[in-house]
C-alpha cells in the first residue's frame, strides 16, 4: 500500500501551470514543511522541518491555485512517486514527490491571519467587539431582551 498523510505549510505560494493540448489540465507543485516530531540531540544546528515536495493534478489542482497561500497549514493525503529525468548537463536526476489525492485546511483562515484568530476582525467598526471569556466563549452583552433562538 502507498499512502502517505502530511500536516505542514506551504514554503511559498503553488506553481501553477496548465498542459498543453485539447483539454489543458492544472499541475499544481508546491512545497510543505513538515516539523519533525523529535529533534536530534547530537546537533544543535539540526533541521527540525522536512521539506517534501507536492503535485497535485485537475481539479486538486486548481483548488490549491485558488485557495493555498504561502504558510497556510494545510493536511495532504496522497501517494509517493518516483521518477528520473536527464538535466540539460546530461546528469540524471531522481526526484520523489508526492501526488496529492485529498488536501484540506488543517486551521481556520482566521487563527493563521495575524489578527491571532480573532473573530472580531470581521466585524463593522461601528459595533463594539464582544470580549471572549477565559473558557473560549463569547460573553452576551448586557441590555439584551431578546429569547435566545433554539429551546
Amino acid at each position: 500500500m502507498n499512502k502517505v498523510i502530511l500536516m505542514g505549510r506551504l514554503t511559498k505560494d503553488p506553481d501553477v501551470r496548465y498542459s498543453q493540448g485539447e483539454t489543458a489540465s492544472c499541475v499544481a507543485r508546491y512545497t510543505l514543511a513538515v516539523d519533525r516530531r523529535f529533534a536530534r540531540r547530537d546537533s544543535q544546528d539540526a533541521q527540525t522541518a522536512d521539506f517534501i515536495g507536492i503535485v497535485a493534478f485537475g481539479k486538486s489542482g486548481e483548488f490549491a491555485e485558488k485557495y493555498f497561500r504561502k504558510g497556510t497549514k494545510v493536511i495532504v493525503t496522497g501517494r509517493i512517486q518516483t521518477g528520473s529525468y536527464t538535466n540539460k548537463d546530461g546528469v540524471k536526476v531522481y526526484t520523489t514527490d508526492v501526488v496529492a489525492e485529498d488536501q484540506e485546511f488543517a486551521e481556520s483562515k482566521n487563527s493563521s491571519a495575524t489578527s491571532g484568530g480573532n473573530f472580531a476582525s470581521s466585524m463593522p467598526a461601528s459595533e463594539p467587539a464582544p470580549s471572549a471569556a477565559g473558557d473560549g466563549f463569547m460573553n452576551i452583552p448586557d441590555g439584551i431582551d431578546e429569547e435566545l433562538p433554539f429551546n
